[in-house]
């Protein structure tokens, strides 16, 4: 497991005293997987949401991201065509950029419902891209940015949607809830916040 929420928690624990240990769950199965206490926590880019709110409890917000549109390096493609509604979107099933779609040209009438392709996750998202089974795909920025660095494809547009990333937590696990944002306030006040963002080409967020 690698990646900027992966290297936070490892430091957060190193720091707290606690041990961690991550495990790969699908993203619409990830909360039941929470309430169930298969897991203790979600520490994955998880958008804080009035209606995942109702469900978890959240820690402090860590970061602020947008959502973003990219395409194949050979498309011509614009953000007007993609609201035009006249393209194949591909997104990750449940997360804030499918639901991006559904409000936004589905619900809107703009695209018929059969034009988004839900995927488990965001790289089978992007390897139908590359084999043009979609024109597009609407996801977090951060981790587009990212996967599309080692593809042959391009952000066209980024949708100012100002979410903010939180680690969820069951709502009766108070004392790991305050474990956690006590963790994200050294973490964040500590030189390696800096560091991971530069890394992860995080600046700004």
């Amino acid at each position: 497991f690698v990646g900027f929420d992966i290297d936070s928690a490892r430091w957060i624990a190193d720091k707290m005293g606690f041990e961690v240990e991550f495990q790969a769950v699908a993203w619409d199965g990830i909360i039941p997987a929470l309430q169930a206490k298969k897991i203790d926590m979600v520490y994955s880019g998880m958008t804080i949401t009035e209606e995942r709110r109702e469900q978890v409890a959240f820690s402090k917000p860590y970061l602020k991201i947008n959502q973003s549109v990219a395409v194949r390096s050979d498309s011509d493609l614009t953000f007007d065509d993609i609201m035009s509604g006249k393209v194949v979107i591909g997104s990750q099933r449940g997360t804030t950029g499918e639901m991006w779609v559904q409000d936004n040209l589905v619900a809107t009438g703009k695209m018929p419902a059969s034009n988004l392709k839900s995927f488990d996750n965001f790289p089978l998202a992007i390897t139908a891209l590359m084999n043009r089974q979609v024109d597009a795909t609407v996801y977090d920025k951060p981790p587009t940015v990212n996967i599309i660095g080692q593809q042959d494809a391009k952000i066209i547009h980024e949708i100012d949607t100002s979410e903010e990333y939180g680690i969820a937590i069951r709502k009766d696990d108070t004392a790991l809830l305050e474990a956690m944002n006590a963790g994200l306030d050294l973490l964040m006040n500590d030189p390696y916040w800096d560091e991971l963002k530069v890394k992860y080409e995080l600046v700004g967020a």
